[in-house]
């Protein structure tokens, strides 16, 4: 058996699960907002007492089967709690501003790049102090959704934007993300 999927899934109240064998769905409400989730094949799910469980038909959808429970808890957290990411920007003149569905980032090229924010997904940005003795502040977005797997791919996109030199460490960074710095050619 699988470890992840023999667990169960404690579904809260004012959350409904509602299990749709034929579209192999799985369709979660929330305070949040409504979710749907793909079932694999060979993988059924059963509510009981407040209690979601997956099951599998036999040991051949083994890996499906871990994946199923854990795409069924991601939806059962997202509608209750939500997820949130953090996004630093580091460097001289890296800056964000957030118009509406957008954001305008200023990184270094000769142009400003926009970024359309996804529906579901929405940002703010704060400017932090980065070290008392030198003046120098970064911008940390903090993003938030329901839908994890939407998130981290907007993440990504933002990340994959302008990547952290690997010298200084400028760049749009992950804020949970430590980075290990190369030293220059004077060997520090």
């Amino acid at each position: 058996m699988s470890r992840i999927g023999k667990k169960l899934i404690a579904v809260p109240a004012g959350v409904t699960v509602t299990i749709n064998e034929d579209a192999r769905q799985l369709e979660v409400k929330g305070p949040k907002g409504t979710l749907r989730t793909p079932i694999p094949e060979g993988v059924s799910f059963k509510l009981e007492d407040g209690q979601l469980q997956a099951e599998r038909a036999s040991d051949d959808f083994r890996a499906n089967h871990g994946l199923a429970r854990a795409l069924a808890n991601n939806a059962v957290v997202g509608v209750t709690e939500g997820f949130t990411k953090q996004m630093d920007l580091v460097g001289v003149g890296y800056k964000a501003d957030i118009q509406g569905r957008r954001i305008v980032f200023s990184l270094g090229y000769s142009h400003p790049v926009e970024f359309p924010l996804p529906e579901g997904i929405e940002a703010k940005g704060e400017r932090v102090a980065t070290k008392a003795s030198i003046p120098q502040y970064q911008l940390t977005l903090t993003l938030t959704g329901i839908d994890k797997q939407k998130l981290g791919q907007v993440a990504a996109e933002m990340h994959g934007l302008r990547k952290p030199d690997p010298y200084k460490g400028k760049g749009v960074r992950y804020a949970d993300v430590q980075l290990k710095l190369k030293p220059g050619k004077t060997g520090k």
